[in-house]
Protein backbone atom coordinates (compact mmCIF):
# COMPACT_ATOMS: atom_id res chain seq x y z
CA UNK A 1 0.00 0.00 0.00
CA UNK A 2 0.78 3.64 -0.91
CA UNK A 3 3.55 4.80 1.98
CA UNK A 4 3.69 7.84 3.55
CA UNK A 5 6.72 10.02 2.75
CA UNK A 6 8.47 12.83 3.94
CA UNK A 7 7.92 15.02 6.97
CA UNK A 8 5.50 12.94 8.26
CA UNK A 9 6.43 13.23 12.22
CA UNK A 10 7.09 16.83 11.75
CA UNK A 11 5.72 18.51 14.29
CA UNK A 12 5.35 15.08 16.94
CA UNK A 13 6.82 15.27 20.22
CA UNK A 14 9.47 13.32 19.24
CA UNK A 15 11.63 14.30 22.37
CA UNK A 16 9.49 12.57 24.96
CA UNK A 17 9.84 9.17 23.14
CA UNK A 18 13.21 9.62 21.83
CA UNK A 19 15.45 10.89 24.88
CA UNK A 20 16.97 7.72 25.63
CA UNK A 21 17.33 6.85 29.40
CA UNK A 22 14.85 9.33 30.15
CA UNK A 23 10.94 8.46 28.92
CA UNK A 24 12.06 5.30 27.86
CA UNK A 25 8.18 5.41 26.20
CA UNK A 26 6.73 3.70 29.61
CA UNK A 27 7.83 0.20 28.34
CA UNK A 28 7.64 -2.16 30.50
CA UNK A 29 10.79 -2.95 32.88
CA UNK A 30 9.70 -6.28 34.11
CA UNK A 31 10.42 -9.62 32.29
CA UNK A 32 7.27 -10.10 31.33
CA UNK A 33 7.09 -9.78 27.11
CA UNK A 34 10.80 -12.47 27.61
CA UNK A 35 8.08 -15.44 28.91
CA UNK A 36 7.41 -18.16 26.70
CA UNK A 37 3.42 -17.68 25.70
CA UNK A 38 2.69 -21.24 24.07
CA UNK A 39 -0.10 -21.94 21.09
CA UNK A 40 -1.81 -23.10 24.17
CA UNK A 41 -1.95 -20.29 26.45
CA UNK A 42 -3.29 -18.10 23.09
CA UNK A 43 -6.05 -20.47 22.27
CA UNK A 44 -7.27 -20.26 25.63
CA UNK A 45 -6.94 -16.49 25.38
CA UNK A 46 -9.32 -16.98 22.39
CA UNK A 47 -11.45 -19.50 24.05
CA UNK A 48 -11.66 -16.89 26.81
CA UNK A 49 -12.19 -13.93 24.40
CA UNK A 50 -12.25 -10.75 24.94
CA UNK A 51 -11.64 -6.83 23.08
CA UNK A 52 -8.60 -5.35 21.55
CA UNK A 53 -7.94 -2.05 19.71
CA UNK A 54 -6.20 -2.25 16.15
CA UNK A 55 -4.85 1.28 15.12
CA UNK A 56 -4.51 1.31 11.26
CA UNK A 57 -4.86 2.96 7.99
CA UNK A 58 -4.76 -0.30 5.85
CA UNK A 59 -8.25 -0.53 4.05
CA UNK A 60 -8.21 -4.38 4.09
CA UNK A 61 -7.46 -5.02 7.52
CA UNK A 62 -11.74 -4.27 7.82
CA UNK A 63 -12.44 -7.66 6.18
CA UNK A 64 -9.57 -9.18 7.96
CA UNK A 65 -11.26 -8.14 11.40
CA UNK A 66 -14.29 -9.47 10.21
CA UNK A 67 -13.12 -12.82 9.01
CA UNK A 68 -11.01 -13.07 12.20
CA UNK A 69 -14.27 -12.40 14.71
CA UNK A 70 -15.96 -14.84 12.99
CA UNK A 71 -13.51 -17.58 13.72
CA UNK A 72 -13.20 -16.85 17.41
CA UNK A 73 -16.64 -15.05 17.87
CA UNK A 74 -15.90 -14.27 21.62
CA UNK A 75 -13.01 -11.51 20.43
CA UNK A 76 -14.06 -7.92 19.62
CA UNK A 77 -11.69 -5.77 17.04
CA UNK A 78 -12.40 -2.58 17.53
CA UNK A 79 -10.15 -1.03 14.20
CA UNK A 80 -9.50 2.50 14.36
CA UNK A 81 -8.55 3.44 11.19
CA UNK A 82 -9.56 7.35 10.03
CA UNK A 83 -5.48 8.24 11.18
CA UNK A 84 -2.46 7.53 9.00
CA UNK A 85 0.55 9.05 8.50
CA UNK A 86 1.76 12.31 11.06
CA UNK A 87 -1.42 11.68 12.86
CA UNK A 88 -0.98 8.19 13.95
CA UNK A 89 2.13 8.51 14.66
CA UNK A 90 1.51 11.16 16.70
CA UNK A 91 -1.14 9.65 18.43
CA UNK A 92 0.67 6.80 19.04
CA UNK A 93 3.66 8.82 20.24
CA UNK A 94 1.22 11.26 22.37
CA UNK A 95 -0.12 7.31 23.81
CA UNK A 96 2.54 5.94 24.47
CA UNK A 97 4.59 8.83 26.53
CA UNK A 98 1.70 9.44 28.60
CA UNK A 99 0.78 5.26 29.25
CA UNK A 100 -2.71 5.41 28.60
CA UNK A 101 -5.30 5.22 25.30
CA UNK A 102 -2.55 2.94 23.85
CA UNK A 103 -3.97 0.20 21.12
CA UNK A 104 -3.15 -3.60 21.64
CA UNK A 105 -2.51 -3.41 17.97
CA UNK A 106 -0.91 -0.39 15.40
CA UNK A 107 0.49 -0.67 12.34
CA UNK A 108 3.92 1.17 12.07
CA UNK A 109 5.84 1.79 8.24
CA UNK A 110 9.49 -0.42 8.66
CA UNK A 111 10.79 2.85 8.79
CA UNK A 112 9.31 3.94 11.26
CA UNK A 113 9.59 0.90 13.47
CA UNK A 114 13.13 1.09 15.14
CA UNK A 115 11.97 4.68 17.05
CA UNK A 116 9.34 2.50 18.92
CA UNK A 117 11.36 -1.08 19.18
CA UNK A 118 14.56 1.03 20.58
CA UNK A 119 12.67 2.84 23.36
CA UNK A 120 10.65 -0.30 24.62
CA UNK A 121 7.71 0.85 22.97
CA UNK A 122 7.07 -2.66 21.78
CA UNK A 123 6.31 -6.18 22.54
CA UNK A 124 8.91 -8.68 21.62
CA UNK A 125 6.66 -10.89 19.35
CA UNK A 126 9.63 -13.93 19.70
CA UNK A 127 8.45 -15.35 22.81
CA UNK A 128 5.09 -15.57 21.33
CA UNK A 129 6.19 -17.56 18.56
CA UNK A 130 6.77 -15.18 15.70
CA UNK A 131 10.87 -16.09 15.63
CA UNK A 132 9.42 -18.98 14.16
CA UNK A 133 8.13 -17.11 10.93
CA UNK A 134 11.03 -15.84 9.62
CA UNK A 135 11.43 -18.13 6.77
CA UNK A 136 8.06 -17.08 5.82
CA UNK A 137 9.03 -14.07 4.67
CA UNK A 138 10.93 -12.40 1.67
CA UNK A 139 14.62 -10.90 3.65
CA UNK A 140 13.62 -7.05 3.57
CA UNK A 141 10.55 -6.83 5.40
CA UNK A 142 11.63 -9.61 7.51
CA UNK A 143 14.91 -7.88 8.04
CA UNK A 144 12.79 -4.40 8.65
CA UNK A 145 10.49 -6.32 11.71
CA UNK A 146 13.46 -8.01 13.32
CA UNK A 147 16.57 -7.25 15.26
CA UNK A 148 18.43 -10.22 16.00
CA UNK A 149 16.49 -12.76 18.23
CA UNK A 150 13.75 -10.10 18.86
CA UNK A 151 10.99 -9.42 16.84
CA UNK A 152 8.97 -6.39 17.03
CA UNK A 153 6.24 -7.10 14.73
CA UNK A 154 5.10 -8.75 11.95
CA UNK A 155 5.30 -7.82 8.43
CA UNK A 156 2.18 -6.81 6.75
CA UNK A 157 2.76 -5.91 3.05
CA UNK A 158 6.53 -4.90 1.36
CA UNK A 159 7.48 -2.57 -1.55
CA UNK A 160 9.81 -4.61 -3.93
CA UNK A 161 10.84 -1.77 -6.49
CA UNK A 162 10.27 -1.67 -10.31
CA UNK A 163 10.60 0.67 -12.90
CA UNK A 164 6.75 1.39 -14.45
CA UNK A 165 7.31 3.70 -17.45
CA UNK A 166 4.80 4.83 -19.83
CA UNK A 167 4.97 2.56 -23.09
CA UNK A 168 3.23 4.63 -25.52
CA UNK A 169 5.46 7.57 -24.67
CA UNK A 170 9.01 5.37 -25.01
CA UNK A 171 7.60 4.12 -28.37
CA UNK A 172 6.67 7.65 -29.31
CA UNK A 173 9.83 8.80 -29.26
CA UNK A 174 11.74 5.23 -29.55
CA UNK A 175 13.48 4.91 -26.45
CA UNK A 176 14.80 1.87 -24.79
CA UNK A 177 13.38 0.78 -21.52
CA UNK A 178 16.64 1.64 -19.56
CA UNK A 179 18.68 -1.56 -18.48
CA UNK A 180 20.98 0.49 -16.03
CA UNK A 181 20.98 3.84 -14.54
CA UNK A 182 23.33 5.12 -17.43
CA UNK A 183 20.95 4.53 -19.80
CA UNK A 184 18.12 6.07 -17.91
CA UNK A 185 20.30 9.31 -18.03
CA UNK A 186 20.51 8.83 -21.92
CA UNK A 187 16.87 8.23 -22.03
CA UNK A 188 15.93 11.14 -19.56
CA UNK A 189 17.67 13.35 -22.17
CA UNK A 190 16.47 12.00 -25.68
CA UNK A 191 13.10 12.27 -24.13
CA UNK A 192 12.99 16.07 -22.86
CA UNK A 193 15.04 17.42 -26.01
CA UNK A 194 12.28 15.18 -28.02
CA UNK A 195 9.42 16.92 -26.11
CA UNK A 196 10.81 19.87 -23.66
CA UNK A 197 7.48 19.36 -21.74
CA UNK A 198 8.10 15.79 -20.61
CA UNK A 199 10.64 14.28 -18.07
CA UNK A 200 11.60 10.87 -17.56
CA UNK A 201 10.91 11.31 -13.98
CA UNK A 202 8.96 13.97 -11.27
CA UNK A 203 11.63 14.43 -8.26
CA UNK A 204 11.86 17.42 -5.91
CA UNK A 205 13.94 16.11 -3.23
CA UNK A 206 12.02 12.75 -1.85
CA UNK A 207 13.67 10.89 1.67
CA UNK A 208 12.22 7.89 0.80
CA UNK A 209 13.07 7.59 -2.56
CA UNK A 210 16.46 8.46 -1.78
CA UNK A 211 17.00 6.29 0.57
CA UNK A 212 15.86 3.12 -1.65
CA UNK A 213 17.91 3.86 -3.98
CA UNK A 214 20.91 4.35 -1.84
CA UNK A 215 19.85 1.09 -0.94
CA UNK A 216 19.74 -0.63 -4.47
CA UNK A 217 23.27 1.23 -5.20
CA UNK A 218 24.66 -1.22 -2.67
CA UNK A 219 25.22 2.00 0.01
CA UNK A 220 25.17 1.39 3.60
CA UNK A 221 24.60 5.10 5.69
CA UNK A 222 22.96 4.02 8.61
CA UNK A 223 25.23 1.10 11.06
CA UNK A 224 22.84 0.75 13.83
CA UNK A 225 24.16 -1.25 17.05
CA UNK A 226 21.71 -0.66 19.89
CA UNK A 227 22.46 3.16 20.76
CA UNK A 228 25.42 2.96 19.24
CA UNK A 229 25.17 4.54 15.79
CA UNK A 230 26.73 5.55 12.06
CA UNK A 231 26.10 7.72 9.57
CA UNK A 232 27.93 8.30 6.51
CA UNK A 233 26.71 9.09 2.90
CA UNK A 234 30.58 8.55 1.77
CA UNK A 235 30.62 5.02 0.27
CA UNK A 236 30.77 3.84 -3.09
CA UNK A 237 27.14 2.86 -3.45
CA UNK A 238 26.13 6.43 -2.40
CA UNK A 239 28.97 7.80 -5.30
CA UNK A 240 27.15 5.67 -8.25
CA UNK A 241 23.39 7.71 -6.64
CA UNK A 242 24.61 11.29 -6.71
CA UNK A 243 26.74 10.85 -9.91
CA UNK A 244 23.74 9.57 -11.77
CA UNK A 245 21.23 11.70 -9.90
CA UNK A 246 23.49 15.11 -9.67
CA UNK A 247 23.24 15.17 -13.56
CA UNK A 248 19.81 14.76 -13.63
CA UNK A 249 19.05 17.51 -11.36
CA UNK A 250 21.77 19.67 -13.13
CA UNK A 251 20.70 19.21 -16.42
CA UNK A 252 16.89 20.27 -15.17
CA UNK A 253 15.72 16.61 -16.51
CA UNK A 254 13.51 15.62 -13.34
CA UNK A 255 9.99 17.46 -13.53
CA UNK A 256 9.45 19.90 -10.73
CA UNK A 257 6.47 18.42 -9.48
CA UNK A 258 6.14 16.48 -5.95
CA UNK A 259 4.89 13.51 -5.67
CA UNK A 260 0.70 12.50 -5.00
CA UNK A 261 -0.39 16.17 -6.09
CA UNK A 262 -2.98 17.12 -8.64
CA UNK A 263 0.21 18.06 -11.11
CA UNK A 264 1.45 14.46 -10.71
CA UNK A 265 -1.18 12.39 -11.11
CA UNK A 266 -1.70 14.74 -14.60
CA UNK A 267 1.72 14.42 -15.46
CA UNK A 268 1.07 10.21 -15.04
CA UNK A 269 -1.64 10.66 -17.50
CA UNK A 270 -0.60 13.10 -19.79
CA UNK A 271 2.54 11.68 -20.48
CA UNK A 272 5.05 14.07 -19.03
CA UNK A 273 6.35 12.13 -16.11
CA UNK A 274 7.41 9.05 -18.17
CA UNK A 275 8.47 6.69 -15.30
CA UNK A 276 8.68 5.82 -11.76
CA UNK A 277 10.93 3.96 -9.96
CA UNK A 278 9.23 3.07 -6.61
CA UNK A 279 7.19 -0.09 -5.12
CA UNK A 280 5.54 -2.82 -6.29
CA UNK A 281 2.02 -1.26 -4.48
CA UNK A 282 1.95 1.31 -6.96
CA UNK A 283 -0.19 -0.42 -9.46
CA UNK A 284 -3.70 -0.31 -7.45
CA UNK A 285 -2.62 4.06 -7.23
CA UNK A 286 -2.21 4.15 -10.99
CA UNK A 287 -5.80 2.86 -11.56
CA UNK A 288 -7.43 4.99 -9.24
CA UNK A 289 -5.39 7.99 -9.05
CA UNK A 290 -4.61 7.70 -13.70
CA UNK A 291 -7.47 5.86 -14.66
CA UNK A 292 -7.33 7.89 -18.12
CA UNK A 293 -3.59 6.38 -19.32
CA UNK A 294 -4.85 2.57 -18.46
CA UNK A 295 -2.94 0.24 -21.19
CA UNK A 296 -0.03 3.34 -21.58
CA UNK A 297 1.80 1.48 -18.76
CA UNK A 298 3.86 -1.04 -18.07
CA UNK A 299 6.35 -2.67 -15.46
CA UNK A 300 10.43 -3.42 -15.55
CA UNK A 301 13.14 -4.43 -13.44
CA UNK A 302 14.66 -1.10 -11.76
CA UNK A 303 17.77 -0.12 -13.74
CA UNK A 304 21.24 -1.73 -12.39
CA UNK A 305 24.02 0.43 -11.12
CA UNK A 306 26.24 -1.90 -12.84
CA UNK A 307 25.33 -3.80 -15.64
CA UNK A 308 23.88 -6.98 -15.37
CA UNK A 309 23.18 -6.50 -11.26
CA UNK A 310 19.79 -7.48 -10.09
CA UNK A 311 19.96 -5.77 -6.68
CA UNK A 312 16.64 -4.40 -5.60
CA UNK A 313 15.34 -2.29 -2.88
CA UNK A 314 12.59 -1.82 -0.89
CA UNK A 315 10.33 1.39 -0.92
CA UNK A 316 7.58 1.42 1.70
CA UNK A 317 5.93 -1.05 3.39
CA UNK A 318 4.52 -1.85 6.76
CA UNK A 319 4.03 -3.82 9.71
CA UNK A 320 1.41 -4.94 12.33
CA UNK A 321 3.49 -4.49 16.08
CA UNK A 322 2.08 -5.12 19.71
CA UNK A 323 2.85 -2.19 22.10
CA UNK A 324 4.50 -2.97 25.44
CA UNK A 325 1.68 -1.58 27.50
CA UNK A 326 -1.09 -3.52 25.01
CA UNK A 327 -3.86 -4.65 27.21
CA UNK A 328 -4.34 -7.86 26.16
CA UNK A 329 -1.10 -9.23 24.41
CA UNK A 330 -2.27 -13.02 23.71
CA UNK A 331 -5.19 -11.80 21.80
CA UNK A 332 -2.89 -8.89 19.95
CA UNK A 333 -1.01 -11.51 18.48
CA UNK A 334 -3.19 -13.61 17.32
CA UNK A 335 -4.93 -10.82 15.51
CA UNK A 336 -1.40 -10.15 14.08
CA UNK A 337 -0.35 -13.61 13.10
CA UNK A 338 -3.65 -14.34 11.58
CA UNK A 339 -3.39 -11.04 9.56
CA UNK A 340 -0.33 -10.97 8.57
CA UNK A 341 0.97 -14.86 8.25
CA UNK A 342 -2.54 -16.29 8.13
CA UNK A 343 -5.71 -16.48 6.52
CA UNK A 344 -5.67 -13.10 6.25
CA UNK A 345 -2.84 -12.91 4.01
CA UNK A 346 -4.64 -14.64 0.83
CA UNK A 347 -7.94 -12.26 2.14
CA UNK A 348 -5.74 -8.94 1.42
CA UNK A 349 -4.16 -10.13 -1.71
CA UNK A 350 -7.62 -10.09 -2.54
CA UNK A 351 -8.10 -6.71 -1.88
CA UNK A 352 -5.46 -5.98 -3.72
CA UNK A 353 -2.14 -5.80 -1.27
CA UNK A 354 0.89 -6.94 -2.23
CA UNK A 355 2.32 -9.39 0.26
CA UNK A 356 5.51 -9.95 2.17
CA UNK A 357 5.04 -13.61 2.32
CA UNK A 358 7.33 -15.84 0.09
CA UNK A 359 4.43 -18.57 -0.75
CA UNK A 360 2.46 -16.22 -1.94
CA UNK A 361 5.04 -14.38 -4.10
CA UNK A 362 6.15 -17.24 -5.65
CA UNK A 363 2.84 -18.87 -6.09
CA UNK A 364 1.48 -19.33 -9.61
CA UNK A 365 -2.03 -17.74 -9.23
CA UNK A 366 0.14 -15.11 -7.94
CA UNK A 367 2.72 -14.49 -10.74
CA UNK A 368 0.04 -14.76 -13.65
CA UNK A 369 -2.06 -12.69 -12.40
CA UNK A 370 -2.50 -10.55 -15.59
CA UNK A 371 -3.04 -6.56 -15.35
CA UNK A 372 -5.52 -4.81 -17.36
CA UNK A 373 -3.87 -1.16 -16.67
CA UNK A 374 -0.68 -2.86 -17.74
CA UNK A 375 -2.32 -4.35 -21.15
CA UNK A 376 -2.16 -7.59 -19.57
CA UNK A 377 0.89 -7.39 -18.64
CA UNK A 378 2.01 -10.15 -15.73
CA UNK A 379 3.56 -7.57 -13.65
CA UNK A 380 3.44 -9.86 -10.60
CA UNK A 381 6.63 -11.61 -11.74
CA UNK A 382 8.17 -8.53 -12.26
CA UNK A 383 7.39 -7.50 -8.53
CA UNK A 384 8.79 -11.18 -7.08
CA UNK A 385 11.73 -10.89 -9.12
CA UNK A 386 12.27 -7.70 -7.45
CA UNK A 387 11.53 -9.35 -3.75
CA UNK A 388 14.18 -12.09 -4.45
CA UNK A 389 16.99 -9.54 -4.95
CA UNK A 390 16.61 -7.50 -1.73
CA UNK A 391 19.59 -7.20 0.25
CA UNK A 392 18.76 -7.75 3.64
CA UNK A 393 21.45 -5.89 5.33
CA UNK A 394 19.72 -2.08 4.98
CA UNK A 395 19.31 -0.69 8.55
CA UNK A 396 17.03 2.73 8.97
CA UNK A 397 18.06 5.16 11.73
CA UNK A 398 16.22 4.76 15.38
CA UNK A 399 14.84 8.22 14.43
CA UNK A 400 14.51 7.73 11.00
CA UNK A 401 10.86 9.59 10.88
CA UNK A 402 13.03 12.76 12.19
CA UNK A 403 16.17 12.36 9.70
CA UNK A 404 13.41 12.26 6.88
CA UNK A 405 11.57 15.47 8.47
CA UNK A 406 14.97 17.30 7.81
CA UNK A 407 15.47 16.05 4.73
CA UNK A 408 14.52 18.97 2.40
CA UNK A 409 16.41 21.66 4.52
CA UNK A 410 19.30 19.80 3.44
CA UNK A 411 19.62 17.76 0.82
CA UNK A 412 16.36 19.03 -0.84
CA UNK A 413 18.53 22.33 -1.65
CA UNK A 414 20.12 20.51 -4.08
CA UNK A 415 16.79 20.46 -6.35
CA UNK A 416 16.24 24.40 -6.13
CA UNK A 417 19.54 25.92 -5.96
CA UNK A 418 23.02 25.76 -6.53
CA UNK A 419 23.75 23.09 -4.04
CA UNK A 420 25.83 20.04 -5.10
CA UNK A 421 23.61 17.15 -4.17
CA UNK A 422 26.81 15.60 -1.98
CA UNK A 423 26.85 18.49 -0.42
CA UNK A 424 23.26 18.04 0.26
CA UNK A 425 23.37 14.49 1.67
CA UNK A 426 26.81 15.29 4.08
CA UNK A 427 24.47 18.30 5.48
CA UNK A 428 21.62 15.56 5.71
CA UNK A 429 24.54 13.74 7.62
CA UNK A 430 25.91 16.09 9.76
CA UNK A 431 21.88 16.95 11.17
CA UNK A 432 21.60 13.33 11.92
CA UNK A 433 24.47 13.28 13.88
CA UNK A 434 23.87 16.02 15.75
CA UNK A 435 20.31 15.53 16.29
CA UNK A 436 21.51 11.92 17.15
CA UNK A 437 23.84 13.02 19.87
CA UNK A 438 21.38 15.70 21.44
CA UNK A 439 19.09 12.25 22.09
CA UNK A 440 21.71 10.35 23.90
CA UNK A 441 22.90 8.16 21.22
CA UNK A 442 26.69 7.38 20.54
CA UNK A 443 27.67 8.53 17.19
CA UNK A 444 30.67 6.36 16.21
CA UNK A 445 33.13 8.21 13.77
Amino acid sequence: MRRTTSRILRGIALVSTLALGVTACGGSDDDSDTKAVSANDIQTALDKGGDITVWAWEPTLKTVAADFQKKYPKVKVNLVSERSGDKHYTALSNAISAGKGVPDVAQIEYFALGQYSLTKGLTDLAPYGADKLASKYTPGPWNAVSDGDKVYGLPMDSGPMALFYNKTVFDKYKIAVPTTWDEYLDAARKLHKADPKAYITSDLGDAGLTTSLLWQAGSRPYKVDGTKLGISFDDAGAKKYETVWQQLISEKLLAPVNGWTDDWYKGLGDGTIATLPTGAWMPANFVTGVPNAKGQWRAAAMPAWTKGDKASAENGGSSLAVPALAKNKELAYAFTEYANSGAGVATRIGEGAFPATKAELESPAFQSKKFDYFGGQEANKIFADSAANVASDWSYLPFQPYANSIFNDTVGKAYVSGTKLADGLKAWQDASVKYGGEQGFTIEK
